[in-house]
């Protein structure tokens, strides 16, 4: 005759056991949550960089636009000077 037996595992895990795996499951997501947070603000602060970066581009390659255009109109001058 084969007795079967059925557990009931909320009945089989001790106090103990379901306080550990509560506080591992809480921490794990926590992690998680604090990773992405993380991942997201160094994300930003890259875009935030690169717009920086490409404004600062833009200002030398205008600022070279203008001083080239004033050296071509000094070079002008001096040309129509001796002419």
């Amino acid at each position: 005759m084969c007795v079967c037996i059925q557990r009931n595992s909320e009945k089989d895990m001790s106090l103990a056991s379901k306080i550990t795996f509560t506080l591992c499951c809480a921490t794990s997501v926590g992690m998680i949550g604090y990773v992405h947070y993380t991942q997201e603000a160094e994300r930003k602060q890259l875009e935030v960089g690169v717009q920086r970066d490409i404004e600062r581009q833009e200002r030398h390659k205008l600022l070279s636009t203008v001083l080239t255009q004033e050296t071509q109109l000094k070079l002008t001058d001096k040309l129509l000077e001796t002419s």
